[in-house]
């Protein structure tokens, strides 16, 4: 059992990373082209190029870790969600693909500011987030139907969900409140006090539906009789914490005071919210049908995965520390002195 209970935090571990690491990544894209369109640019974009031109690369290693471990650490996850998935998934793959690819004809082709490459550019960087959360959605119970072809989901009841959409607004929500804070903090790293300023003002914004989605999702789980319910009412305590530190963090940027505090706050929230949410919905992967248990691998491969991925994160982790000190956080670089580095 704790073999079990160990996979599974390791890959909720690198999912995390993916969520926090992503998000800035995407919403950092969305505002770029957001200013371009408003013709903000000129404040905006040199601070917003500056983050993504280092990591935009590195972004996916967390997932691709994540599907990778999730279908070794739990093989019969590909028969459940293998077909399940099989459309929101490849819209996922092909909207990466379009982000990947029209981000390097944007910075590498000569084109730097075109508005088509950049508005794509932050549009799929929105719409991958939604069509992910997916996921969280069909877990819950409830869309999955199982006949003697395996499973089927019901698309119709999917779509006309109101906890489906609650979902996938938490998840565009997040990813720009995510980036903003943080934008918020390297724009006043590098002296661009404008920059600054206004992503600040875009936190706050974005703050509101970010809470009020959240609620939503509560409320649509509480509604419906859902199970999943009952089990996070039993950890309320640690959302309630999450909610204390949204506070804080929204205290911080409204008073204009310590931005960096503000940033380790925001991640702290949202660590404690995601792996609350982790721990209530144990030990389900689909609700009724696949939990940690009946469907685990045998305990050599999983001793052999665990240390695998331990040891991946023990590289990852450090290659992360290096592109952020060499490159986001480095004086010369975020000021613009030094060009070298891009």
């Amino acid at each position: 059992m704790w073999l079990e209970i160990l996979g599974i935090s390791v890959l909720w571990i690198f999912l995390f990373g993916y969520v926090i690491v992503a998000s800035i990544d995407f919403g950092a894209g969305f505002f770029n082209a957001y200013s371009l369109v408003t013709g903000k640019n000129q404040i905006l974009s040199k601070v917003i190029k500056r983050y993504l031109s280092p990591v935009w690369e590195i972004t996916n290693v967390f997932l691709v870790f994540f599907f990778v471990g999730i279908v070794g650490f739990f093989p019969q996850t590909a028969y459940y969600y293998g077909t399940v998935l099989l459309v929101p998934a490849s819209i996922a793959l092909i909207l990466l693909t379009i982000r990947g690819s029209y981000y390097a004809f944007e910075s590498y082709s000569g084109l730097r500011g075109h508005k088509g490459y950049a508005v794509a550019y932050g549009l799929a960087g929105l719409f991958i987030p939604a069509s992910l959360s997916v996921v969280l959605t069909i877990s819950e119970g409830g869309f999955v139907t199982m006949n003697e072809a395996g499973p089927k989901l019901d698309y119709l009841t999917l779509f006309t969900s109101p906890l489906a959409w609650s979902i996938v607004v938490l998840s565009i929500t997040a990813v720009l409140y995510i980036s903003a804070v943080f934008l918020t903090w390297y724009a006043k790293k590098a002296g661009d006090g404008k920059a600054s300023d206004l992503m600040r003002k875009y936190a706050l914004v974005w703050a509101i539906p970010l809470i009020v989605s959240a609620f939503g999702i509560i409320i649509e789980l509480k509604a419906t009789g859902n199970w999943h319910y009952e089990q996070m009412v039993d950890i309320s305590w640690l959302f309630i914490v999450s909610g204390i530190l949204f506070l804080a963090t929204i205290w911080l940027l409204w008073a204009k005071v310590k931005y960096g505090l503000a940033v380790v706050v925001m991640f702290l929230q949202f660590a404690t919210a995601f792996f609350a949410y982790g721990i209530s919905h144990y030990p389900y992967l689909l609700y009724p049908y696949l939990t940690i248990h009946d469907s685990f691998t045998n305990e050599a491969m999983a001793i052999a995965l665990v240390v695998a991925f331990i040891a991946g994160l023990g590289l990852l982790i450090p290659s992360m520390y290096l592109v952020f000190k060499l490159f986001i956080f480095n004086k010369g670089y975020i000021s613009g002195e030094d060009e070298t580095h891009v």
